[in-house]
């Protein structure tokens, strides 16, 4: 299963993303997670001790890499440069294994309103191409809040888009413009996730607002969850039942 997560910036995919492969890992499968987000914070969520991810450096930050692979220096825009360079080599060169979890982090990719027809992007959509292509792998991609990274090429490898909301109207409106973004690419699974739910008010107001899009499932305004990130100590082993029985309910609907 290939899933893309995203939403508006603040809503939670990322802590929705560590959630997923919870899932997957506790059905003893081995989990690729693609760290897209311009915050590249995902390590910090998975819990990669602080020492360790110093030495991260996102894929769309590799100058070197980039100009070996492509033939042009990142930030060039127009000219000429590989339109298809050697990617099948990076997952294992820059994947950081954590337990059963892989980590590959790309960086951001500069929006396609921007004018940029640019070499760093050219590098970070053929790499995503490439890894969600392989058949073999359960995948987990954490956007940015759009879907930039995706192109048609990739988007028939997707199973599901999972567009994370929390009960804000802003966030809301961001998820249709999403929906419709990904039906004209060819993403047809697309799915909600409501997240920082304080009461069945917050239901009401996702539920009515959205629609034209299935909901998975609702994740609780949780305060482990909160503690978790802000002592940087991941969220792989939160013990909660209350969280867990909304994960089984999302579990249930999002393997149907």
């Amino acid at each position: 299963m290939k899933i893309a997560v995203t939403g508006k910036g603040g809503v939670g995919k990322t802590t929705v993303v560590i959630l997923l492969s919870n899932i997957f890992v506790k059905q003893g499968k081995k989990v690729l997670l693609i760290d897209a987000d311009p915050d590249a914070d995902l390590a910090i969520t998975l819990g990669i001790p602080g020492q360790i991810m110093q030495s991260f450096t996102p894929i769309s930050e590799m100058k070197d890499l980039i100009e070996e692979r492509t033939g042009a220096k990142k930030g060039t825009i127009g000219g000429f440069f590989k339109l298809n360079p050697k990617v099948d080599d990076l997952f294992e060169k820059f994947a950081y294994k954590h337990n059963k979890i892989s980590l590959i982090t790309l960086g951001g990719i500069k929006p396609g309103g921007s004018g940029c027809y640019c070499p760093e992007n050219v590098l970070l959509k053929r790499l995503i191409e490439h890894l969600v292509s392989q058949p073999d792998k359960k995948i987990i991609l954490d956007m940015e809040a759009g879907i930039e990274h995706l192109t048609r090429g990739t988007a028939k490898f997707v199973d599901i888009l999972i567009i994370v909301v929390e009960p804000d109207i802003r966030s809301l409106k961001s998820a249709v413009t999403i929906k419709k973004l990904a039906s004209e690419i060819g993403i047809r699974r697309v799915f909600v996730i409501g997240n920082k739910i304080r009461n069945n008010g917050d239901k009401k107001l996702i539920i009515t607002k959205i629609k034209e899009i299935p909901i998975l499932g609702f994740i609780s305004y949780n305060h482990k969850i909160l503690s978790a990130d802000l002592e940087r100590e991941g969220l792989t082993s939160i013990d909660d039942l209350v969280l867990q029985n909304e994960l089984n309910d999302i579990e249930s609907k999002l393997f149907v």
